[in-house]
């Protein structure tokens, strides 16, 4: 994904004006949202948002590509399209959005946007919507995995006592703490803690949350909430969160000011449910890292 991932509310609409067959819109949102309103001609996939991956091996993934394949075929999409995502508002669905253009961008797809400021950003600029089921037709979908973007688990283990690469955990405090496991529940998976040498920056901080409609800070901003933990635009970094969803907002924020960045997509979901590997358990009290 390019420094340009992000599209407005008004960039999009220009786009739509065009009546080009080659834009694809995919809302992430649940199927009763989208029932109810959603943009003109999107086509709802809420699996982007609902898929676990507790498997980063080769044939853990190899399921996954072929999964979300299987899926992109029926609904008619062949991966060359020029594809927006996008969910409610950016910081309530956990990254959604932006956890379907990561798993675009690595099943191949070259041209992935996210509306920037979400669904909600769509019906503050007054633009239109509809309850209308877009028609489709199958076409075959061409895999080209980007494992570039990728970090499995056993990477994420070699990377553990590696200092030139951070690990970044980007959870809500309460996981970070090691007081719960997920963000559904505090015993969803069998262990809480973190993967050990990891630095914390709760998601959240690097778009302007409080805003009617949040958005990421600017790249200026982004920069320096990063270098408060020690990111600079040198470093190398694998990020984390429970199943790479919140990973991937981050991962947007951080592409916004060209950091190195991957995701570790199986997250705290995988690492915690294999007890061969290490973590720290440690129950903390903790502040946020810029507050």
């Amino acid at each position: 994904m390019d420094t340009k991932t992000l599209i407005s509310p008004q960039e999009l609409f220009c786009l739509l004006a065009e009546n080009s067959p080659q834009i694809v819109i995919i809302d992430t949102r649940s199927s009763e949202e989208y029932a109810i309103s959603h943009l003109p001609g999107a086509i709802n996939i809420r699996e982007f948002f609902t898929y676990l991956l507790d498997d980063s091996s080769a044939a853990g993934l190899k399921k996954l590509q072929e999964y979300f394949a299987e899926i992109m075929s029926e609904v008619g999409v062949s991966g060359t399209e020029r594809l927006i995502v996008y969910e409610d508002v950016l910081n309530k669905g956990y990254g959604q959005s932006c956890r379907a253009a990561f798993l675009l961008n690595y099943l191949g797809c070259a041209a992935v946007y996210i509306l920037h400021g979400g669904y909600q950003g769509w019906l503050a600029a007054e633009l239109p919507t509809t309850n209308e089921v877009a028609k489709t037709e199958s076409s075959i979908f061409r895999l080209h995995p980007n494992t570039d973007i990728m970090v499995t688990k056993d990477e994420m283990l070699q990377a553990i006592n590696n200092p030139a690469i951070i690990k970044l955990d980007v959870r809500d405090r309460i996981e970070w703490q090691g007081l719960s496991s997920s963000p559904y529940s505090p015993d969803f998976c069998p262990r809480k803690g973190r993967i050990p040498n990891s630095i914390w920056l709760e998601w959240h901080l690097l778009m302007n949350s409080e805003a009617q409609i949040p958005m990421f800070h600017s790249p200026a901003e982004i920069l320096k909430i990063c270098q408060s933990v020690g990111i600079t635009s040198d470093s190398v970094v694998y990020i984390y969160c429970f199943k790479g969803s919140r990973a991937a907002n981050t991962l947007i924020a951080l592409q916004q000011v060209g950091i190195q960045a991957k995701n570790y997509f199986g997250s705290w979901n995988e690492w915690s449910r294999e007890f061969s590997l290490p973590i720290d358990s440690q129950i903390l009290q903790v502040q946020n890292p810029t507050t």
